[in-house]
């Protein structure tokens, strides 16, 4: 008998510059105990801690994690199959990223659809995480 693996179509990632663990874990189809798990397997993988330790993803790291389910669940690499791919590949995987980035739909937002308090919300929250 051979399993099929299909390929996960993820949503696309907001562009935002910080994500929390929930929003990286329904973007990058991942359990949040399965990322803070992959913190320390993955050197790479280093998100920013505030207030009460919570965890600050950034973009780069968000398309890090792709590649990281991809390679353990789409291509049955190893915790340590992966980590070496990842060392060696490095260069050309975020080529592959930045392209992959390049060519995925940019989330935009008119003018006229914004919503003020959300939007100093947001602007107090990144004001907060750069400790201002």
């Amino acid at each position: 008998m051979t399993a099929t693996i299909e390929k996960v179509v993820l949503p696309p990632i907001p562009a935002k510059r910080y994500f929390t663990i929930g929003e990286v874990s329904e973007l990058c189809g991942v359990k949040p105990h399965v990322l803070r798990y992959w913190e320390q397997e993955f050197t790479q993988l280093r998100p920013v801690k505030r207030r009460g330790n919570r965890r600050y993803y950034q973009h780069h790291e968000v398309l890090l994690i792709r590649r990281i389910r991809e390679l353990l669940y789409e291509q049955g690499f190893t915790i340590n199959g992966a980590r070496n791919r990842l060392d060696s590949h490095g260069g050309a995987q975020r080529e592959a990223d930045e392209r992959e980035e390049a060519e995925a739909p940019v989330v935009t937002t008119s003018m006229a659809s914004v919503d003020v308090d959300q939007l100093r919300k947001e602007l107090l929250h990144v004001i907060d995480l750069l400790g201002h």
